[in-house]
């Protein structure tokens, strides 16, 4: 094949180098603003999003009555911060038989204790709390 064929070729079916030029150029383009939104992001959340950090340590259940189980919980947060919890108690295969979310008002302390009881459909053999978050102030 003959340079002049492969050149009628290359346009015939838009291999030009003004079309690859303007392809790497729109990719460029394309890049550079999801790199510049990814960066948009990460200093949105990372650094201007409300962190609270929220600790909570099991320290330990009772068992009120056949009905009835107290857990106790050492809560950690910003002294001010309104903190919801999820209590559960779980019997010996391990299944949650008793549970319950608790809205916890702000406290002026950073580190604070609650107990809270929780109604069960068996006996339980343990007690804890699945998770806390920030609640509503």
């Amino acid at each position: 094949m003959t340079t002049a064929s492969a050149a009628n070729l290359d346009r015939r079916y838009g291999r030009t180098p003004g079309r690859r030029r303007r392809a790497v150029v729109l990719a460029v383009v394309v890049g550079a603003a999801v790199l510049a939104a990814a960066i948009a992001w990460v200093i949105w959340v990372g650094l201007f999003a409300p962190g609270t950090a929220i600790d909570n340590q099991d320290v330990g259940y009772r068992h009120v009555d056949a009905t009835t189980i107290a857990v106790t919980e050492q809560i950690s947060t910003n002294p001010g911060t309104a903190v919801t919890c999820s209590f559960e108690a779980v019997d010996e295969k391990h299944a949650i038989v008793g549970w319950k979310v608790v809205d916890l008002p702000a406290s002026t302390e950073r580190t604070y204790r609650h107990t809270e009881r929780i109604r069960v459909s068996q006996p339980a053999v343990n007690g804890s709390v699945g998770a806390c978050w920030a609640g509503k102030d």
